[in-house]
């Protein structure tokens, strides 16, 4: 099996880090940031997706303040260390004054007042989402940039954040609603999708950078998209191997090679869903703070043991939320694909349309629950779907 980097022996590195002289912001409106951007991107062979310069309308702070009821906490989506998300409600089509115009769900991100850096990030978020077109990238509706205020406005996907649903606490009785197998299947294989599109699909590669479960929105069926691409970054060009800049990214979740030299590569977004892909089988956080032992904080050290052996040892990766509900062979050859990511030595780790043609066998493969009575026809069946 692969080698899985540890950490002993090297100082880790504090993340989130601030960006280097070359990622200051400019004077570029959101606007014309994303025709450059559109220019510098070229269409390649990816049919799910498109290159194109979008208009994407610009709000007033009254208008955002009015439908958020001055950013009411009642409204209150969710928040975290880029700002605030509230809901609310907003006519989209026609003149704002027309009142038989339907109004619409949004999604309103007010980001925080972080000087050069924020106002980076919303230009850089803007560009890519008026750029890049992709059923499992999050559609940006517009912006406003008014004083020291940044927002921006996206549609609104329901079901909120992976990491609302994947990491619930344990309930009295010791159970939990968990995400259905076939679920998580569904979610890897959306994000797998988005990153292979921006990798191969346009180029230069877009290097996505800061993937992990609170940045991937679900909508109502569970459908996967991707947000939160402040920090993402046009990849290497020519006869170039990666582009070297800060690090910047989440902790637990950013490639270790990439955290180590800096040196940036599509192969650190493949790292990063990896990690999510082991949190997607085993139901535990990248990094837990609030646990006791050492390896029980750090995931990776955790199922390390479990996927040197992946072969043998895969049955204990599964999150015990599932209650033994998945197809056994299905989960071993997830296991691998996780493994595979992870690959201490990045030219080794595979592409993202290797990752997705990995994860659409996976999904061909759903969980059948045995039927009542089957009993000893089941055991016999469960034994036989562990034999690899």
């Amino acid at each position: 099996m692969p080698r899985l980097f540890s950490w002993a022996g090297h100082r880790l590195p504090s993340l989130p880090c601030v960006p280097c002289t070359g990622d200051a912001a400019g004077p570029s409106s959101p606007s014309s940031q994303a025709a450059e951007t559109s220019m510098s991107l070229r269409r390649r062979g990816d049919g799910s997706g498109s290159v194109a310069g979008r208009a994407a309308r610009k709000f007033t702070l009254e208008q955002l303040s009015a439908a958020t009821d001055g950013f009411s906490a009642s409204n209150l989506l969710g928040q975290g260390g880029f700002g605030r998300v509230y809901r609310c409600h907003l006519r989209l089509d026609g003149d704002d004054d027309d009142a038989g115009g339907a109004m619409t769900a949004v999604a309103v991100k007010q980001l925080c007042r972080g000087g050069a850096q924020g106002s980076h990030e919303f230009v850089v978020e803007c560009a890519m989402l008026m750029t890049l077109r992709h059923p499992n990238l999050v559609s940006l509706v517009g912006y406003c940039a008014q004083a020291q205020e940044r927002l921006l406005v996206y549609e609104l996907l329901p079901r909120g954040s992976l990491d609302a649903h994947l990491f619930l606490p344990l309930s009295g009785d010791g159970d939990r609603p968990a995400l259905e197998w076939d679920t998580r299947v569904k979610i890897a294989h959306g994000a797998a999708r988005a990153l292979r599109y921006l990798h191969e699909a346009v180029s230069p590669p877009v290097i996505y950078r800061d993937l992990k479960p609170s940045n991937i929105l679900l909508a109502d069926d569970f459908s996967a998209k991707l947000s939160d691409l402040g920090l993402a970054r046009m990849g290497p060009s020519g006869d170039d191997t990666h582009v070297s800049t800060r690090v910047m990214g989440t902790l637990g979740y950013c490639a270790p090679d990439y955290a180590l030299t800096g040196r940036l590569t599509v192969k650190s977004d493949v790292y990063s869903f990896g990690v999510v892909l082991l949190e997607l089988i085993t139901g535990r956080r990248a990094f837990d703070a609030d646990a006791d032992a050492g390896d029980e904080r750090r995931l990776l050290d955790w199922a390390r043991p479990y996927l040197a052996d992946v072969r043998k040892m895969y049955g204990r990766l599964a999150d015990p939320a599932l209650r033994g509900r998945f197809p056994r062979r299905a989960l071993y050859q997830l296991a691998v694909v996780a493994s595979l990511c992870l690959h201490d030595r990045p030219n080794l780790r595979p592409t993202m349309s290797d990752v997705t043609r990995a994860i659409d066998h996976v999904a061909s493969q759903p969980w059948q629950a045995a039927p009542a009575g089957a009993g000893a026809d089941a055991a016999h069946h469960r034994a036989k779907s562990c034999q690899i």
